[in-house]
């Protein structure tokens, strides 16, 4: 039984976000820091012996903190921000692979009132500058690992005055580099976090865009009053739980899943800092004895691959409750899910702009498999008339997806970058930029995004800055990037290339093309294919039409050309 859990229909009724802020201790106008409320707190509930985070690495060692650890550790963190010169509201970034220290230091971040700037460690150095460069990032933590990255766009960065690397040892380091070793350094049991308020903001998180450089989407602290509910009566988090969520903190479900939700609520997480394999995983989860399970349709998909024999190889009866979340979850994953785990995944829709789940498979629901589920209580949603932007009222009909703002967890801007902020708002709606339709029972049902990011993995990835980094190759005259189709990865990139007079397509200019990119930007912007082409298609102002190229990739219908330049 599911003791988080009213019916949905109850919790809708007369639903309001002061239950959240009821339970957390919040009253409208106190100060409010995650931080705090993330490890304090929980201390202050008596909690502080309790396991916080179980962390394996991919040898399987282990390493086990307690609610009291990460209550200290975090204030040494913070401490050591102030005693460096930082101050509150300044960017510091985080560049780490999932290590304790990643997880620890975003409180600590928090904590000291600065603005967290999690990282994918997997970016090359271009959209390490890129989204550095934009945020004026103050200070970096990284490991030795990834430190080479910063060290290489360092000149174009002199506002970064502090590269902070946690694994330093006895390795000599460069300018601007400094050692910390969290677990070495004397702790910090008392610290008096930053008065933070409801719309200080607290963590910035970069998304991408069709047609220009990503933007930062400003969080702020208010945010956790959403994501402490939707934690509780979503993935239904109780206090004997041990929760494992996949995503890296380098993303939004990471922080928002990975983080705060979990240990708002005063739960054990488990963390695997390891690449992914089905045995593996399945490993781990029999291990430290899972319970509840958040993961995305990808890696679902690759455990499908590997079939069930190797599921019945392991024991997984910890399980109890399973999600999903970062693309659209096909009907054919919740059916194979409960066949080799006897439950079904539950999708979930939200995405980095929303910072926390907006419409969900409630637990308790019934599942229509393939289906986003339905609003969650606080949440008014709708599909809306691309051209009029009002509210399409026939059950069936594709429509923008489109929230009522006001919800606690709505970003507050884009970095430097009001005016794209502005434009997602029509008709006071906030549009999210992807396409569904509802059905008579009020169910979503995903049908595209509305625009050109590609959706590979759960990750969006703008072509905007593949495209741009194609061109900075000798060999590319024109580029274009689009998503084509992929059965495990749902989109995985594809380029096309018009080469310069002196070149010729072949596959080893193809592969170098290919490491270019991943070294720039990173595995997930990589192209798995390069068209070599004589010209790309184009409007007669110039613009190159995309629609065009994935249209034909698609086997979609190509629509109007009326504006295409004659050859």
């Amino acid at each position: 039984m599911m003791s988080n859990i009213g019916s949905y229909e109850q919790r809708l009724k007369n639903f309001d976000w002061s239950v959240s802020e009821q339970e957390l201790g919040y009253k409208k106008g106190d100060p409010i820091n995650i931080g705090w409320y993330c490890s304090d707190r929980i201390c202050k509930m008596g909690k502080g012996s309790k396991m916080a985070l179980i962390w394996e690495d991919f040898k399987g060692n282990n390493k086990y903190y307690t609610y009291d650890d990460i209550r200290t550790y975090s204030n040494t963190f913070a401490d050591y921000f102030l005693k460096l010169g930082l101050k509150p509201g300044e960017r510091i970034c985080i560049f780490m692979d999932r290590v304790p220290e990643l997880y620890i230091s975003f409180l600590g971040i928090l904590k000291m009132g600065g603005i967290a700037q999690p990282l994918f460690s997997a970016f090359g150095e271009e959209s390490l500058l890129t989204r550095l460069e934009n945020a004026k990032t103050s200070a970096i933590l990284t490991q030795l690992k990834h430190v080479s990255k910063v060290r290489r766009i360092l000149k174009q960065i002199p506002h970064l005055r502090h590269i902070i690397v946690v694994d330093a040892g006895t390795t000599a380091l460069k300018e601007r580099e400094i050692p910390f070793n969290m677990e070495e350094t004397t702790r910090v049991d008392k610290f008096e976090y930053y008065k933070t308020f409801a719309d200080t903001p607290s963590v910035l998180h970069y998304t991408s865009g069709t047609t220009g450089q990503p933007k930062g989407a400003q969080h702020v602290h208010y945010s956790l009053i959403s994501q402490y509910l939707t934690t509780k009566w979503v993935l239904d988090l109780q206090p004997d739980d041990i929760y494992w969520c996949t995503a890296d903190p380098g993303w939004v479900t990471g922080t928002s899943y990975g983080i705060i939700g979990p240990w708002s609520n005063g739960v054990t997480q488990a963390v695997l800092d390891s690449g992914f394999s089905s045995d593996r995983w399945y490993a781990f989860i029999e291990k430290h004895k899972i319970t509840v399970w958040y993961s995305a349709p990808t890696a679902i998909r690759l455990l499908m691959r590997d079939g069930t024999e190797i599921v019945k190889k392991h024991d997984l009866s910890s399980l109890r409750h399973l999600c999903s979340v970062g693309e659209p979850l096909n009907a054919e994953a919740v059916l194979w899910s409960k066949e080799a785990f006897g439950k079904p995944f539950h999708d979930t829709f939200w995405q980095t702009e929303t910072g926390s789940m907006v419409i969900t498979n409630y637990p308790g629901m019934n599942i229509k498999p393939g289906s986003m589920g339905k609003p969650f209580p606080g949440i008014t949603a709708t599909v809306l008339d691309p051209i009029s932007f009002k509210p399409i009222a026939q059950p069936g009909k594709v429509g923008l997806i489109a929230l009522k703002p006001g919800w606690p967890s709505m970003f507050r801007t884009y970095w430097n970058n009001q005016a794209i902020y502005d434009s997602k708002f029509k008709n006071d709606w906030y549009i999210c930029g992807d396409r569904a339709s509802i059905d008579p029972d009020g169910y979503f049902w995903f049908v595209g995004r509305d625009d050109d990011v590609i959706n590979t993995g759960g990750h969006l990835v703008g072509p905007f800055e593949i495209e741009s980094a194609l061109l900075e190759h000798p060999a590319v005259a024109e580029s274009a990037a689009i998503g084509k189709p992929d059965p495990i990865n749902m989109e995985v990139v594809k380029a096309f290339v018009a080469l310069k007079p002196d070149y010729e397509p072949n596959d080893d200019l193809e592969l170098e093309i290919m490491n270019f990119i991943r070294k720039k930007l990173s595995p997930l912007a990589m192209p798995q294919e390069i068209a070599f082409v004589k010209s790309l298609p184009k409007t007669r102002s110039g613009k190159i039409m995309r629609r065009l190229l994935r249209a034909q990739e698609w086997n979609e219908p190509i629509g109007d050309i009326s504006t295409l330049e004659n050859d």
